[in-house]
């Protein structure tokens, strides 16, 4: 945990933004895989262990946003639970851990939230269990639960998430010096005739190594060009490109997450490393230019442009790379955004909504194929943290369903590209903030 003013201050920034009403942040519970007591790696609901600290299950945060008190509702475990779990903290000791003015059992709280006449105000569920437990503790209907999330909550946690402080950005850097041992451990180890599973349990080990756990499921595929393939059961051949898009979590929960693709058993060869170097050009040249007030929308298009140019040198694309990419030809060989937030989740806050997240009023969702995936679109500012993650990849079923269509004839050249069938995916990712000056990739630099 950070320090109990840390917890305090954002809770009292949160409840200013609110100025009146109750404040609902549930934490989440155990969640079983096949019976009670076998249960998932417990993760903790990241609104709540922001506000809170707590990460453990079965608590829930209320903030009077008049007042700015806060309330952490839990029940001390039995002797029970004990015997199996050991020792735990009550609940009044975790509450002074945070900071937490008062404490009070699960139970106060279904009579509690139907009494009360302040408006509730509460996050969007992402868990079931979370619309069945507000449907109790308030008394309504799930049409209802749904129809009662509060924007203006939402709006608030976006807003000081959004911003991470000087002891955030210090754990996202070890959360990406870990996963940069992961991958170097990933590229010294990799070789001809093993399981990609051999390589995604070596980086996994890292990540627990570093007393933490991945941040989400590794993708470590030599098909590269599906984007997110979590199937490990291929065998690596040389020459192969292997494509690993992993990130470990640290113990507070921040989250790391990059993506390197190498060959396999031996060095690229010239078609590879051609594809590889535009891809790397238009990281390295988007990071370059990232500072306050630029549009990640036009940070998307810039790595499009680049990609296009570096595909007409190699004769598989044509035309002015503007045009290209303004009409959306450029998404065949990358159909994804260039990049999203990242902190306590590694698409951070997305559980909160992807448009309130990463668009506002003044920039919205594009309906192109291929930009319409852009999760981060709005302007920079300073203490985001983002992701930069442009990639190519040669998607057979896309490029044959385009061919037959007749699509961007006069940007692709559909000719060409049937050398390219077999090739796969290649993509580079960096987590870099954004300061007053421009910005810093995170953590120690990761081999290229």
């Amino acid at each position: 945990m950070f320090p109990a003013q840390t917890y305090q201050d954002r809770r009292q920034n949160l409840a200013n933004h609110l100025d009146s009403g109750l404040i609902l942040i549930p934490g989440n519970n155990e969640a079983p895989m096949n019976y009670t007591d076998n249960v998932y790696p417990f993760r903790q609901d990241s609104s709540f262990r922001y506000f809170a600290g707590v990460n453990k299950p079965g608590f829930v945060l209320t903030i009077d946003a008049s007042s700015g008190e806060s309330t952490l509702y839990g029940n001390d475990v039995s002797l029970d639970h004990i015997v199996w779990m050991g020792e735990q903290p009550s609940v009044r000791e975790l509450a002074a851990q945070a900071g937490i003015d008062k404490t009070g059992n699960l139970a106060d709280l279904t009579g509690g939230l139907t009494a009360t006449k302040q408006r509730v105000h509460y996050l969007p569920p992402y868990r079931e269990e979370r619309f069945r437990q507000l449907q109790i503790w308030l008394g309504k209907s799930r049409a209802n639960i749904e129809l009662g999330i509060s924007e203006n909550l939402v709006r608030a946690v976006i807003a000081l998430r959004s911003i991470k402080s000087a002891e955030e950005v210090a754990q996202m850097e070890i959360a990406v010096n870990t996963t940069r041992r992961m991958h170097h451990a990933a590229m010294d180890h990799a070789a001809p005739g093993m399981l990609e599973a051999e390589v995604a349990g070596l980086i996994e080990g890292i990540a627990i190594q570093g007393d933490g756990r991945l941040a989400y499921p590794a993708i470590v595929t030599r098909n590269g060009h599906i984007l997110h393939n979590h199937y490990h059961g291929n065998e690596l051949k040389e020459g192969d490109l292997l494509l690993i898009d992993a990130g470990a979590e640290t113990p507070t929960g921040y989250a790391g997450d990059i993506t390197r693709t190498f060959c396999v058993g031996r060095e690229m060869d010239n078609r590879q490393k051609a594809v590889y170097d535009i891809v790397k050009k238009a990281e390295e040249e988007v990071i370059a230019d990232l500072q306050p007030g630029v549009a990640y929308r036009d940070c998307h298009a810039q790595a499009g442009r680049i990609i296009v140019s570096g595909l007409k040198n190699l004769g598989l694309m044509q035309g002015d790379p503007a045009q290209a990419v303004a009409e959306g030809a450029h998404a065949l060989f990358m159909p994804h955004g260039l990049g999203h937030h990242i902190g306590m989740d590694v698409h951070d806050m997305e559980d909160l909504g992807e448009d309130l997240v990463g668009y506002d009023e003044e920039i919205k969702r594009s309906k192109q194929f291929g930009t319409n995936a852009l999760r981060l679109g709005k302007k920079l500012e300073v203490g985001n943290v983002i992701t930069v993650e442009p990639g190519i990849y040669f998607i057979p079923a896309l490029i044959d369903r385009w061919e037959a269509e007749g699509k961007f004839t006069s940007f692709i050249n559909y000719n060409k590209l049937q050398d390219f069938r077999d090739f796969g995916g290649i993509r580079i990712e960096d987590n870099v903030l954004i300061t007053e000056t421009g910005s810093r990739v995170l953590g120690e630099a990761i081999l290229k």
